[in-house]
């Protein structure tokens, strides 16, 4: 009996180090996969094996956690691309994390911080999933060549330049952006309050001459809703009105870290918006609107 309960406070304890760990290696998961049902499952795979491996024989569990991590998401994102016939559809929209204006979850700040903005996230959907993988693993969290490159069967040297690569891909495709949440969201309310007048000239106004939206309505294709790419302010500006009757049921969150909007006519989830703001005006509009991931989102952020 004394054995059986050493056991069970090992269990526990290993278990209790794990949670102190989960918030990370949530956020590795998601920056590499994108996806938070599959960051979940990424991270419930690293568990398991945990479970399956001597724990006498890891020194640093954070780290070895981290790497397992970064291993079966390597692993499904290969996976993804031998699956996938043809490169990512440009109207990809990343899965969002939503939360209030109002305050901000402390278990929460690592996944929400600006550096996993949804801009960021579909430049990462470009790069091969090596890649991905030694971008994410030592500019984001800062872990060593020498611990990536076992991963990625290469030499610290030649996973070094995975790593450059990507990040001179990021700092090219990523869109500049202003930080300030004040700013972004007095520019929000006013891109909602002219939704809800039809003002189509103020629209055109807080709109840059060359802003780019994305729609991924996801297998949905009927109309309006159909997923698409739409370039210039007063194109964007008519798309906008087009949702007008919908204006009233949207409300002001933050999506990934910036201020952005999420739309529930009669209480269901219709779409998630996020922005890039600069300057005063949006540059980048990122909507998901596919029902099937939506209903999958937390969307318990209470209205501001």
């Amino acid at each position: 009996m004394e054995e059986r309960g050493d056991m069970t406070m090992d269990a526990e304890l290993l278990a209790g180090r794990f949670l102190e760990h989960r918030g990370q290696l949530r956020a590795v998961a998601y920056r590499m996969l994108g996806s938070l049902a599959e960051a979940e499952d990424a991270v419930q795979e690293a568990w398991l094996r945990l479970g399956r491996t001597d724990t006498d024989e890891i020194r640093n569990l954070g780290g070895w956690l981290t790497t397992v991590v970064g291993r079966v998401c390597l692993d499904m994102l290969r996976s993804r691309t031998a699956r996938r016939e043809q490169p990512i559809d440009e109207t990809f929209v990343p899965d969002p994390v939503i939360r209030p204006l109002t305050s901000v979850d402390p278990e929460q700040e690592v996944l929400e911080a600006d550096s996993v903005g949804l801009a960021l996230l579909i430049v990462l959907e470009t790069l091969e999933p090596a890649e991905r993988l030694a971008f994410v693993l030592h500019d984001m969290f800062a872990v060593p060549f020498d611990d990536i490159a076992p991963i990625v069967e290469r030499s610290p040297a030649a996973t070094r330049q995975l790593a450059s690569r990507a990040r001179r891909r990021v700092q090219g495709a990523t869109p500049a952006a202003d930080p300030d949440l004040g700013r972004q969201r007095k520019v929000l309310e006013a891109f909602l309050a002219a939704s809800r007048g039809g003002d189509f000239e103020a629209l055109v106004a807080l709109l840059h001459p060359d802003v780019v939206l994305r729609v991924d309505s996801g297998a949905l294709v009927r109309g309006a809703a159909a997923s698409k790419v739409v370039r210039g302010a007063r194109t964007v500006a008519e798309q906008a009105l087009t949702f007008r009757q919908f204006a009233e049921s949207a409300w002001l969150a933050l999506v990934n870290g910036t201020v952005g909007m999420v739309t529930t006519p009669e209480g269901r989830p219709l779409s998630v918006m996020a922005v890039t703001v600069a300057d005063g005006r949006i540059t980048e509009m990122y909507i998901l609107a596919d029902p099937e991931r939506l209903d999958r989102l937390d969307l318990t952020a209470e209205e501001n």
